[in-house]
């Protein structure tokens, strides 16, 4: 699907953007940029076909109500719609005990966000990127030498294919080679967890209802997922252990499993089995001092790496796939090059502080929902009454899940 596109790049096809990394935030960048009429070079290691192949396996995405408003300003939200399912509310709760807070917006305000499987994202961008003359995507492509310069960028293939644009971005994940090439630095720790992911049936509907329930080891989250063919109910598990732990959860047989994960759910759903395999994800924080260079741009999980507790990972990625696109489609209404230290400029002061105010909070809730022991849990319980019974505070955390709060990009407005 992606080789044929890739095929009709011939060395020399100098480009607007150089974009490394395909995958969810790297492709939506390429598509905003496109309906702006901004072309782009696509490069990424992976095969599609491995990325999008069957089978339900739980790995699912929150999409907030800002990042949905994207999907549609760029034309997915057609294909998307008919696959998400609405984040009506969400019930945040200390250990199942009582004082739990739920977020539930008024009616006409619509839901909290949308689940997707990560699959059908990742189906929807390739399928639209395939048909857009203006991305040349190279997947299955290692990139072996990077080069930026006063006049432009470029990389050249393991093939000896060689590509040209007037500007960098890394769209590579938190282990970017080209961030860590331009020795750009970075904070970051281990929390010493994993993230447990997988995908669950279960006998009682979720009601739209995505559950944060937090333990002392960390985080449990149930997260909403669309019926599936057979009518069945189902969720997507997110479960933070301890690294000691995590290997023995993976191990455990699927009996031993859902008996722990029954556990923790004290219930809610009734009879719980899992479907398709579990994995098991490192977790971390890492924010870089800046998220440009010269000629170069970082975006997504390549800028700034957080705890999933509030599911804004992908969204974060999303806010500066808007912002980025807007101040390149400004500054060339204004003759500027799309890699000119203006441009750049304003993209770092517009998504530099909220990335990093965002990755702050997230940290801070995990470690203080990460204190055991039964004063800390009825400080925390008392804490959460008093936002149940304080709209205004209620709301404002609703506008931060939605995503709605601070200078949005155009692109991100409804």
């Amino acid at each position: 699907m992606a080789s044929a596109v890739a095929g009709q790049t011939a060395n020399g096809d100098k480009r607007d953007l150089l974009i490394l990394g395909g995958g969810l935030v790297g492709m939506t960048l390429a598509l905003a940029a496109a309906r702006q009429g901004i072309s782009s070079h696509v490069v990424d290691r992976a095969d599609p076909a491995d990325l999008t192949a069957e089978g339900f396996d739980g790995r699912a995405s929150a999409i907030s109500t800002a990042s949905w408003n994207l999907f549609a300003n760029i034309g997915l939200a057609p294909q998307l719609e008919p696959h998400g399912c609405p984040i009506e509310s969400i019930a945040v709760t200390d250990g199942m005990r009582p004082g739990r807070i739920d977020f539930r917006p008024e009616p006409h305000e619509g839901s909290l966000g949308r689940m997707f499987a990560n699959r059908i994202l990742r189906l929807t961008l390739f399928e639209a990127a395939k048909d857009e003359p203006l991305i040349s995507w190279h997947s299955r492509a290692e990139i072996v030498e990077r080069e930026r310069g006063p006049f432009g960028v470029s990389v050249r293939l393991a093939d000896g294919t060689q590509l040209s644009a007037s500007l960098m971005v890394a769209a590579e994940g938190r282990n970017s080679p080209t961030r860590k090439e331009t020795g750009l630095t970075i904070a970051k720790w281990d929390y010493s967890h994993q993230a447990i992911i997988a995908g669950l049936v279960h006998e009682k509907p979720h009601g739209n209802v995505a559950w944060e329930i937090f333990y002392p080891a960390g985080p449990f989250a149930l997260l909403p997922l669309l019926d599936g063919p057979a009518g069945q109910h189902r969720s997507a598990l997110v479960w933070t252990v301890a690294d000691k732990d995590a290997a023995g959860v993976l191990a455990l047989s699927d009996r031993a499993f859902l008996t722990e994960v029954e556990k923790r759910m004290h219930g809610v759903f009734g009879s719980v089995s899992v479907e398709g395999p579990r994995s098991a994800f490192p977790l971390g924080f890492h924010h870089t001092a800046r998220i440009t260079a010269e000629r170069l741009a970082l975006i997504g999980d390549a800028a700034h790496g957080i705890h999933p507790i509030a599911g804004q990972g992908l969204n974060l990625g999303l806010r500066d796939v808007g912002a980025l696109v807007e101040a390149i489609a400004d500054g060339m209404r204004l003759g500027l090059d799309l890699g000119d230290p203006q441009v750049l400029k304003r993209y770092e002061n517009w998504r530099g502080l909220d990335s990093f105010m965002v990755a702050l909070a997230t940290d801070g809730l995990t470690r203080l929902f990460g204190i055991p022991g039964r004063l800390p849990s009825a400080i925390r319980r008392l804490g959460m009454g008093i936002v149940q019974r304080t709209p205004p505070l209620k709301r404002w955390f609703m506008d931060e899940a939605r995503g709605v709060t601070g200078d949005l990009p155009e692109l991100l407005k409804g």
